[in-house]
């Protein structure tokens, strides 16, 4: 079996990409899987809503079966998980969704964790979406910074509304991990970490490492 990781961004926007894969980086490691982060150019230039999200579940496990024999693993790189449970019904191989990675890694890291999100829209998803995970006894709250998937390449307003939110979970919520709650804010982790002085989960990156793990050990 293949041990190469594909990593699907189901929207349209490249830059969005270039901020998953750059994040790689510290999972490039020699004699590792490879992690090849693609893009799904028929998507929405952002999934924004549960509309966006419900379109792309089949293109996703569609894409799935095509790259079946070249995968070892597959990461679904969008917060909605959009279309995880028709993508394994469609392959063997492991098929990790950010969303429910990252919400597993911030409970290992801390008690409550709050998620910083990109659209007021995208709470309720992310709410219903914990709700049906029965972890909602661990959610402190979820605060969005009231930008799209095209404007977080704006790097010092995103940050700044990024700090302010994460200070709001932090002091307001009670949260003492923040989840970045969209596959477009990779690259803002570690200043934001910086920031706030607390753990901050990157959801890529939280299944990435899963999927690295899975491989490893059980394939």
């Amino acid at each position: 079996m293949s041990n190469q990781i594909i990593v699907i961004n189901p929207n349209s926007t490249e830059d969005c990409t270039r901020g998953i894969d750059a994040a790689m980086d510290p999972l490039r490691l020699t004699g590792g899987p490879g992690i090849e982060c693609v893009t799904m150019l028929n998507g929405p230039p952002g999934v924004e809503s549960q509309g966006d999200s419900d379109s792309v579940a089949i293109p996703i496990r569609d894409y799935v079966k095509t790259r079946d024999n070249e995968a070892g693993a597959f990461v679904i790189a969008c917060f909605s998980d959009p279309g995880l449970h028709a993508a394994r019904e469609a392959t063997t191989k492991p098929v990790l969704g950010i969303a429910e990675c990252a919400y597993m890694k911030a409970m290992t890291m801390g008690e409550r964790f709050g998620v910083i999100s990109i659209l007021e829209s995208s709470v309720k998803r992310h709410q219903r979406y914990v709700r049906q995970l029965g972890v909602d006894s661990r959610w402190a709250g979820d605060i969005a910074i009231g930008l799209g998937i095209v404007e977080l390449s704006d790097e010092d307003k995103v940050i700044r509304h990024m700090i302010g939110a994460g200070e709001r979970l932090r002091d307001d919520c009670g949260a003492d991990v923040v989840v970045m709650g969209c596959a477009g804010m990779a690259r803002y982790r570690d200043r934001l970490r910086n920031a706030l002085g607390m753990p901050v989960v990157e959801p890529s990156q939280a299944a990435v490492t899963q999927a690295i793990g899975q491989i490893r050990c059980d394939g």
